[in-house]
């Protein structure tokens, strides 16, 4: 049996997946070691498969394939599974194979401190955590590091990343980036967790938030270099000014004493993934806002896992707003999607609050056959849902200043729906263990259900009990109302645009089947599921309207020789090991990559591809790993480059500045600095191909 790696930087289950104490703490406020939220009596969707050979692998022949050993510096593998066979190209060197996007040989599982890219392919840092983007902004020094030095700064921790076309200056790309959350144990030398300084509270306020940079090309590889001090150059923070937008503005439930009308806020916070829109937007999903908030006693606070004492950044000491005794609801004022016009520098970022208020992963768009787009939302929370927009509105076409008005009007009427996914197979025939049921497959079917209905001239509830404004506020309570399913923390989730599939990310969830929990059952099955497993959704008639849903498993997660494991019917001798299913993108051939965070199988997180369709579908590859301590995220696949986010490197127990589990990225003697990372093919040539 092949070895797998030990655990990195924490003992084995200490906690979720392979996720450190330290990343727990900074990132989701020990989200996992909470009471979970949820505790309604839903019927829950639980772990995925396990011994997932369906009919279609059982026909497939066997084929025993390459071992790949690609990556310098690839540690601890004793044999790490090829994704394809290699066979001779010109002048006899070994030519990879796969679906078309994915010919590359997959990188092996390791434990380097380092981006580990594939055989002929190069890389390089495209913007670190500090550098300079705008105008009067100092070079980075983090031993005299200001809040107005920060605010002027690329932030801390990048998530989800953007590239947008730049129209009139050619070779150049405009790069947005989530900046979402900070780990002041690795930004300060010396760092007092029970007694930070105002300084140090400011810049960590300054570090959160959104960035915009313009990036140029460089003709002869596949770099980006920041443009310094571009006109379009931007940096949002904790205290920039936001706009509450749709049917909560103005409500109660959002006004404070610094904000009495309910519709200005100040800042935005642990931006995880976000979107892109057709008319030149980008969405940004605000996710475990719970955790910057002190003194919760509501039931209300309580179900969006908010604590009863203090935060672990005692910001409540310098701010009261982020003091619930003394501003209630400060906290509703969080947990939404933000649509940031990185065309226009001087516009206020809207907060949507008719796609709902949770910990939103991601905000994905399709738009209808009529031009209404749809957004599709992830919950990032065990035992939590995942949800859509329907927009009642169509996009209209052009660059005039009422067409960019009328559009970034979209996502405040429409319809917010919530998930519930039912098997078609008895129940019996699921016991969590993996065993297949009667009929060889785990899928059903389900419906979107509605929630509330936002107008121009008012919204209405569509939940018995609730008002319209307290089921966009407490979304949550009003997906437990209706019976929504229960799933394995729904991250990404994104709309195939070869296909229409839609494809949801479950990164985990090790409570499933523990007493008092909720077991599995044929959504998502599989007991103490620490690896995490993916699903494909076909809406009725491929539309993005339609409420009623297909659903089958398409992956689930793990070292493929546990039988608990399944890769669409892809023979499993043949795919790289993957854990912990995080944000996922797509090519143009329509490939899935998938980025990963907290892998329980002690290699380091990575990115990966598999094919959607064809005799090649489920087929997994390795394409890079990231370094000690790191999570891969905000993946941008283009043609020739593929761009990812490397958050919290050298966040392990026990590191600090002084002792760095991690040197990456400019080795020996400097502060490890989360960065965005571009990888091409050497050749010049497309990705894969």
């Amino acid at each position: 049996m092949r070895k797998l790696l030990p655990l990195i930087g924490t003992p084995s289950g200490s906690h979720p997946g392979g996720r450190s104490a330290m990343t727990c703490r900074f990132r989701c406020g020990d989200a996992c070691f909470h009471e979970v939220p949820n505790t309604s009596a839903n019927e829950y969707v639980g772990d995925v498969i396990a011994g997932a050979l369906s009919r279609r692998s059982m026909m497939r022949a066997a084929a025993v394939v390459t071992v790949a050993a690609a990556g310098a510096g690839a540690v601890g593998v004793a044999a790490a599974p090829g994704a394809q066979a290699a066979t001779a190209a010109k002048g006899g060197r070994p030519r990879p194979q796969g679906a078309r996007g994915l010919r590359f040989t997959p990188v092996a599982p390791n434990t380097t401190d380092a981006v580990t890219v594939p055989e002929g392919y190069r890389q390089d840092v495209v913007i670190r955590w500090g550098e300079p983007i705008l105008r009067g902004a100092p070079a980075f020094d983090p031993e005299k590091q200001t809040a107005g030095a920060q605010a002027g700064q690329f932030g801390y921790n990048c998530d989800f990343l953007a590239l947008l076309p730049l129209p009139g200056e050619r070779g150049r790309q405009l790069l947005v980036a989530n900046h979402e959350y900070t780990d002041e144990i690795l930004m300060f030398r010396d760092y007092d967790p029970a007694n930070p300084t105002r300084e140090q509270v400011e810049i960590a306020w300054a570090a959160h938030g959104l960035a915009a940079v313009v990036v140029e090309e460089d003709r002869g590889s596949g770099k980006l270099t920041p443009v310094t001090r571009h006109h379009l150059n931007r940096r949002l923070t904790a205290t920039s000014e936001f706009r509450l937008t749709g049917p909560v503005a103005g409500s109660d439930l959002v006004k404070t004493s610094a904000d009495p009308s309910g519709t200005k806020v100040l800042g935005t916070l642990n931006n995880c993934s976000g979107g892109t829109t057709p008319w030149g937007t980008t969405l940004h999903g605000e996710e475990n806002f719970n955790q910057y908030f002190a003194n919760g006693g509501s039931a209300t606070d309580k179900r969006y896992g908010i604590g009863t004492g203090a935060t672990e950044r005692k910001w409540e000491r310098f701010d009261k707003r982020f003091d619930l005794a003394q501003e209630p609801n400060e906290v509703h004022r969080f947990g939404y999607v933000v649509e940031l016009d990185p065309y226009d520098p001087h516009s206020t970022p809207r907060k949507h609050t008719a796609l709902g208020r949770f910990k939103h992963e991601a905000a994905t768009v399709r738009l209808t056959h009529d031009g209404r787009p749809v957004v599709y939302s992830g919950d990032d929370e065990r035992f939590d849902y995942f949800y859509k927009f329907v927009s009642s509105k169509r996009m209209r076409h052009g660059s005039s200043r009422s067409v960019r008005e009328h559009n970034l009007s979209l996502l405040d009427e429409g319809t917010l729906y919530v998930a519930r996914l039912t098997g078609d197979s008895p129940a019996v025939g699921i016991d969590g263990s993996g065993t297949l049921p009667a009929d060889g497959e785990f899928d059903g079917g389900g419906r979107w259900i509605p929630l509330a209905t936002a107008t121009a001239d008012g919204a209405v509830s569509h939940v018995e009990g609730m008002t319209a404004e307290e089921v966009f506020v407490f979304t949550r309570l009003a997906g437990d109302k209706v019976g929504a399913t229960k799933m394995d923390r729904p991250e990404d989730i994104e709309p195939n645009p070869v296909t229409g599939k839609v494809y949801v990310a479950l990164t985990n969830n090790s409570n499933r089947g523990k007493a008092g929990y909720a077991a599995a059952d044929e959504a998502n099955p599989r007991n103490a599921n620490k690896h995490g497993h993916v699903l494909e959704l076909t809406e009725r008639w491929n539309r993005p309207e339609s409420t009623t849903f297909a659903w089958s498993l398409f992956l689930v997660a793990g070292d493929p020789e546990d039988p608990a494991t399944y890769f669409a019917g892809f023979p499993k001798e043949s795919v790289s090991p993957i854990s912990c299913p995080d944000n996922v993108a797509f090519d143009d051939h329509g490939n899935l990559w998938i980025s990963t965070d907290g892998s329980a199988l002690g290699s380091h997180d990575g990115l990966f591809g598999v094919a959607t369709r064809g005799d090649r579908r489920g087929e997994l590859k390795q394409f890079l790993t990231v370094p000690t301590g790191a999570e891969t995220c905000g993946p941008i696949i283009q043609d020739r480059r593929v761009l990812v986010a490397v958050q919290h490197p050298g966040e392990v127990d026990g590191a600090s500045v002084a002792k760095p589990a991690s040197t990456w990225p400019d080795g020996p003697g400097t502060y490890v600095r989360p960065a965005v990372v571009a990888v091409w093919r050497a050749d010049g040539r497309d990705i894969g191909v």
